[in-house]
């Protein structure tokens, strides 16, 4: 019996917590590499998820604002276990990089830049770069299966490349574009079938399968969900502003960071020169070089690149503390900026979800699903040549040879092995430990 057609089991609550608590110390290499690492996981290997259910939850969780990645696995572990299983998953996330970056963030404050943390990201940036790239070709292979297909995931490269249209404008009018295709030429629309080929014994959440029982829609279900949810947000920002008052970091933190939970569509790189530009000129938080120090140690924590929002807030905090002492003071706003950011993706998801569920399997979202995920594919091609470029060619003129070396290799290890993201990751760290003592001495 081979590895398809081979019956697996449902998993166990704790197995899916191993799971869960292992992703979120190996999510390097930005939502792209997360994602790749979550289908390889668990639609090739585990096969808790069909292929079409998994990418009709990415879709949904791309349109969100927030880390669409973490999101992403809120919404399967919600599948899987229900309420629990998704706070679970969402948590464990974004939990170990928000430890690793607090003690990074602590040793930033005291003592400055560190070298081994800036030649780890040097190591790191080439393997990102490969791993955008191959993940370009692994959802390419899958949907890019006729020219209707291949016209809409040029259209979003060029769309975004060379006119900056925002990133949901591309996913809205490519939805547009699917809706509209299927009524003309219908077999070259719906790529992603809404039922697949494989035996139901294929996967766990397989694509015949009905929606499960937590999972249906209810207006009274959302409401509970909706006023648990705001509380749950809102009510450490008003506990801030009670006690400390509006014009306290605290409660600054508190509110921006809430603003910018909402407004973050099309990933961290849309929304960072926004809060930048208010956590350095507006709220003086920290300098222009700190807040690039933050990007780089949020690039080398596993996990969202939007966790560099909580540097910003420690770095609010040490440096305007009030009657607290800094590292009290630096702590409070590291942990208010991750919960204002993180717990609004839950309520999406919890809110959003049972209905997004409704719809699958229809033929006409089908259509536009498949010219999503198309337009996905020239978005993530753009993220490839944009973060290639600037790894491989840093100044003008000049190529940086051991990230062009290095990011080779890592994509030659990708296409043809065995090795995962992980390992490729791992290493193209420990290499660019070694290429910095090399080149000290």
């Amino acid at each position: 019996m081979d590895h398809e057609s081979a019956p697996v089991r449902p998993p166990t609550f704790r197995e899916a917590l191993r799971f869960w608590l292992k992703l979120g110390f190996i999510s390097f290499g930005g939502p792209t590499g997360q994602i790749a690492i979550m289908h390889a996981e668990l639609v090739d290997r585990r096969r808790w998820i069909s292929e079409t259910r998994f990418l009709h939850a990415l879709n949904y969780c791309m349109l969100l604002p927030g880390p669409e990645a973490q999101q992403l696995a809120t919404y399967i572990g919600w599948l899987l276990h229900r309420t629990l299983g998704g706070l679970v998953a969402g948590t464990l996330f974004v939990l170990p990089s928000a430890i690793l970056l607090w003690m990074l963030s602590y040793v930033y404050v005291r003592y400055g830049a560190v070298p081994w943390i800036a030649a780890v990201f040097e190591g790191l940036k080439p393997a990102v770069a490969a791993i955008v790239v191959h993940a370009v070709f692994r959802i390419g292979k899958r949907v890019l299966r006729n020219p209707a297909m291949w016209i809409v995931a040029v259209a979003a490269f060029s769309a975004i490349y060379f006119a900056k249209v925002p990133f949901p404008i591309i996913i809205l009018a490519a939805g547009i574009a699917g809706l509209l295709g299927e009524r003309i030429r219908p077999e070259w629309f719906r790529v992603l079938k809404p039922h697949s080929s494989r035996p139901v014994t294929g996967s766990i959440l397989d694509d015949h399968d009905t929606t499960p029982d937590h999972a249906r829609t209810s207006w009274t279900r959302a409401l509970r969900v909706a006023m648990i949810g705001l509380i749950l947000w809102w009510a450490p920002v008003a506990v801030a502003a009670a006690w400390l008052g509006r014009d306290h970091t605290l409660s600054r933190e508190g509110f921006f960071f809430s603003k910018a939970a909402v407004v973050t569509f099309g990933g961290a790189y849309a929304v960072l020169p926004y809060v930048a530009q208010q956590a350095v000129e507006r709220f003086h938080w920290l300098s222009a070089p700190q807040m690039l120090d933050g990007l780089g140690l949020a690039e080398t924590t596993p996990g969202p690149l939007i966790m560099v929002l909580q540097f910003i807030g420690f770095l609010g905090g040490w440096h305007q503390p009030g009657s607290f002492s800094p590292l009290l003071a630096a702590t409070l706003g590291a942990a208010l900026t991750t919960w204002v950011t993180f717990v609004p993706c839950f309520l999406w998801i919890f809110l959003g979800a049972p209905y997004v569920e409704r719809l699958r399997g229809k033929q006409n979202l089908t259509a536009a699903l498949s010219a999503i995920t198309a337009a996905v594919v020239g978005v993530v091609l753009n993220l490839a040549v944009w973060f290639g470029y600037h790894v491989l060619i840093p100044q003008p003129g000049q190529a940086n040879w051991f990230a062009v070396v290095l990011g080779g290799s890592a994509f030659a290890v990708l296409v043809g092995t065995k090795f995962g993201v992980v390992p490729v990751v791992l290493g193209s760290g420990v290499a660019g430990l070694i290429f910095h003592g090399l080149t000290r001495n």
